[in-house]
C-alpha cells in the first residue's frame, strides 16, 4: 500500500515535515454561481509521523496561520482585503486552522482518506481529507535527503461553523487543495 515509485527507494519511517518550498494550500469558494473564488495561504506546517511499511498507522498535524491569506485582491490601496479575510469575524477571525488526523484509510496504492479534528475559527468538528500519495525516495537528489509528496483535498461547509448566513453572495461549500512535499524534521527548508 502507498509504496515507493518502481524508480526511487521508498523514504524510510520517521519524523517529516512539510518543505515550504514545495507545499501549498488554495482554497475556493462559489461567488454568486458565477465563479469559484481562490486564495492561498502562505504559512502552512505539516508534521508527519510517517510508517513507511504500514502507512495506514502513520499521522498527521497540519497547522495554517490565517493571518497569512493571499487572495490578490486587485485594489490594495482601497482596501486591505487579504487583513479582512484573515482577522474579521465573519471571515477567519484570525484563529489558527488545524488538523489532527485520527483514521488512515487505504482505497489503493495510490489513494485513501485521511479522517481528523479540523478546528477552524476556534471550533473543532470531524473532517475528511480525501489524499493522493504521489510518491517517496529514499534520497531526494537535490535535496540530498527522504522525501514524501502528497496530495489532498477537503471539502467543508461554512454552515458548521455559523458562517453561511453571515455572507450570502458566498457558497456554503469551501474546497481545500493541498500539494506538499515532506522532508526529515532535520533537513533544511531549502531544499530543493
Amino acid at each position: 500500500m502507498w509504496a515507493a515509485q518502481p524508480e526511487h527507494d521508498p523514504a524510510p519511517s520517521g519524523a517529516y515535515v512539510s518543505d515550504p518550498a514545495h507545499s501549498s494550500v488554495i482554497w475556493k469558494v462559489n461567488h454568486l454561481g458565477l465563479s469559484n473564488y481562490t486564495a492561498r495561504f502562505t504559512r502552512m506546517t505539516a508534521e508527519l509521523d510517517w510508517h513507511a511499511e504500514r502507512p495506514e498507522t502513520s499521522s498527521v498535524v497540519a497547522t495554517i496561520d490565517p493571518l497569512s491569506v493571499q487572495t490578490n485582491f486587485p485594489f490594495p490601496e482601497r482596501e486591505d482585503f487579504d487583513k479582512e479575510i484573515g482577522t474579521e469575524d465573519r471571515f477567519l477571525a484570525g484563529k489558527p486552522i488545524r488538523f489532527v488526523s485520527k483514521e488512515i484509510t487505504a482505497i489503493d496504492s495510490h489513494h485513501g482518506t485521511v479522517a481528523g479534528d479540523l478546528t477552524f475559527r476556534g471550533e473543532t468538528h470531524p473532517a475528511v481529507l480525501n489524499v493522493t500519495f504521489n510518491g517517496s525516495m529514499a534520497r531526494q537528489p537535490a535535496a540530498d535527503s527522504p522525501k514524501i509528496g502528497f496530495s489532498a483535498e477537503l471539502i467543508f461547509k461554512r454552515s458548521e461553523w455559523g458562517l453561511a448566513p453571515k455572507i450570502k453572495s458566498v457558497g456554503d461549500e469551501v474546497t481545500v487543495i493541498i500539494e506538499t512535499e515532506l522532508q526529515p524534521a532535520q533537513a533544511s527548508n531549502h531544499a530543493q
